[in-house]
C-alpha cells in the first residue's frame, strides 16, 4: 500500500486483477483510512482500493461532512465535502491511472457517496450505500446512468425506512438503476451486507467488462 500526498491522507491499493472497476471506501464516523480495506477485499476481491480519511473531526472521530444533530445534516458543508471529494478522486484517477470508482460506503461514508454521486454526476461508476440516509434537501446535479445498491437495516435505530426509501427514490431520479435491499438488522454491517455488495459488485463488473469487449 502507498499513501501519497494528495488533497486526503489516504490508502491505496493497487489492482490485482486486470479490468475491475477500483473501489472508493468511504469509512463511518470514528473510521479512518484502513477502516475498509478488509471490507473492500471481500467485496472485490484483486480491485484496486482506494481509501480515504473524512477531513471533518466529531469530538476527535474523523466524519466526511458536519452534522448539527444526529440525522440533521449541515448542507452546506454537505455540498462543500462533496465537491473536496470529487476533485480527490480526480487526483487520484490521475495519479494512480484507475477509471471512475464504485463508491462503497457505510453510513456517513454511504452519505457523502450518495451526496457525490448527486452533485457530481459521471465522479463514479457506481455506489454501494451501506444504511445510507438522504444527504441534500436542495436542488441536485444533472442525471449520469450511475448504477446503485442501497441497503438498509429494518431495525436501524438511526436511519427511518421511510428516509432510505427516500434515498432510493432520488438516486433512481438522478439516473441509473437502484436495487434497494431491506435486511432484519439494525445500523451495524451484517454478513448478508457483504454477500449482497460482493454480488451487485460482481454484476457491475461482468456488465463493464462486457461494454468494453463489445
Amino acid at each position: 500500500m502507498s499513501a501519497r500526498e494528495l488533497s486526503f491522507v489516504h490508502v491505496f491499493r493497487p489492482a490485482t486483477v486486470a479490468g475491475l472497476p477500483p473501489v472508493l471506501l468511504l469509512h463511518g464516523t470514528g473510521g479512518d483510512e484502513t477502516d475498509l480495506i478488509g471490507l473492500g477485499a471481500a467485496v472485490a476481491p484483486g480491485a484496486a482500493l482506494l481509501s480515504p480519511r473524512g477531513q471533518v473531526l466529531e469530538n476527535g472521530m474523523p466524519r466526511f461532512f458536519r452534522r448539527l444533530a444526529e440525522g440533521v445534516f449541515d448542507e452546506d458543508d454537505v455540498r462543500r465535502r462533496a465537491g473536496d471529494l470529487a476533485r480527490f478522486v480526480g487526483e487520484a484517477r490521475a495519479s494512480y491511472g484507475i477509471g471512475a470508482p464504485v463508491a462503497l460506503g457505510f453510513s456517513n461514508g454511504a452519505n457523502i457517496a450518495a451526496a457525490v454521486r448527486l452533485l457530481h454526476p459521471g465522479a463514479l461508476s457506481g455506489a454501494i450505500l451501506l444504511r445510507g440516509m438522504v444527504p441534500l434537501d436542495g436542488p441536485v446535479g444533472g442525471s449520469v446512468p450511475t448504477p446503485a445498491l442501497l441497503v438498509s437495516g429494518d431495525r436501524d435505530p438511526i436511519v427511518p425506512a421511510t428516509n432510505a426509501s427516500q434515498l432510493a427514490k432520488v438516486l433512481g431520479e438522478a439516473g441509473g438503476q437502484v436495487e434497494h435491499r431491506i435486511l432484519p438488522t439494525g445500523h451495524g454491517l451484517t454478513k448478508v451486507d457483504v454477500e449482497l455488495a460482493a454480488d451487485w459488485y460482481e454484476r457491475l463488473a461482468t456488465r463493464s467488462a462486457e461494454a468494453v469487449a463489445s
